[in-house]
């Protein structure tokens, strides 16, 4: 995964959920490396590239956003869907419009994106595809039902999709992270990583073997090199990037 084979020199990219977080890394990474980028996002990236602002919860918004990327860039050559939400209750206390919105955002999204620009990608004979997914796709949490359906259905997409476009030169595939440092783990101004439970479970007891979350561009770096022209034969995979939590009993 040396840096000099990491080059995206005239390629054209898509991220979304850029404006913070694991999408913004990502999209500082791209750039850094040459790529001509557009970030997909209900709110305004910083300066590393411009962003067209859309509710991927809103369908016909990401068929729109979708078009109006091709239009911008003249072509999209790489796309990673990093956009996502989470949503906290009980089985029984399960909130359906929220349910909907949490799938429309982390699952329908990344699919309407990739039906509408894979195509293209296709027949010229040259894509790249990430979608970043979660250990909650493989392993499950108490009262996180939306976001584990959510993320275990990103990852089949993901193979579907790699299956089909193997031979047209379009390689797709996914990167599950694990515990990060981003907003979604601050819940009422607390960070849940700096609690009590993680310091014990995780840090203390060993839960997780590296004993801290990653930061945003650790999760970046796997991402840009699947998404990069040093990949060249692998496809299909989720890469889990999480600091060994889901392979230690």
């Amino acid at each position: 995964m040396a840096a000099s084979t990491l080059r995206f020199d005239g390629r054209r990219a898509v991220v979304t959920g850029g404006a913070h977080g694991i999408g913004a890394a990502i999209a500082r990474r791209l750039v850094s490396l040459g790529a001509d980028l557009l970030i997909l996002d209900v709110e305004e990236a910083e300066d590393c590239a411009p962003t067209l602002h859309v509710d991927l919860a809103d369908r016909a918004a990401v068929l729109e956003a979708a078009r109006e990327s091709v239009r911008r860039l003249g072509g999209v050559d790489v796309l990673v869907s990093c956009a996502g939400i989470a949503y906290v209750a009980p089985l029984a206390d399960l909130d359906l419009a929220e349910y909907d919105r949490v799938l429309a955002i982390n699952l329908h999204a990344p699919v309407l994106l990739m039906r509408e620009l894979a195509p293209a990608m296709a027949e010229s004979g040259y894509g790249r595809i990430v979608n970043v997914s979660s250990v909650h796709a493989r392993v499950s949490e108490p009262e996180c039902l939306a976001y584990d359906v959510a993320k275990g259905g990103l990852e089949a997409a993901t193979r579907t999709a790699a299956v089909e476009l193997a031979r047209s030169g379009v390689l797709v595939n996914a990167v599950a992270p694990g515990f990060v440092a981003t907003r979604m783990a601050v819940v009422d101004g607390n960070d849940d990583h700096d609690s009590d439970w993680f310091q014990t479970v995780y840090v203390q007891h060993g839960r997780l073997p590296a004993g801290r979350p990653a930061s945003p561009e650790e999760i970046a770096e796997p991402v840009a090199w699947l998404a990069s022209e040093a990949n060249t034969y692998t496809t299909g995979q989720a890469l889990v990037v999480d600091g060994g939590l889901t392979v230690r009993l």
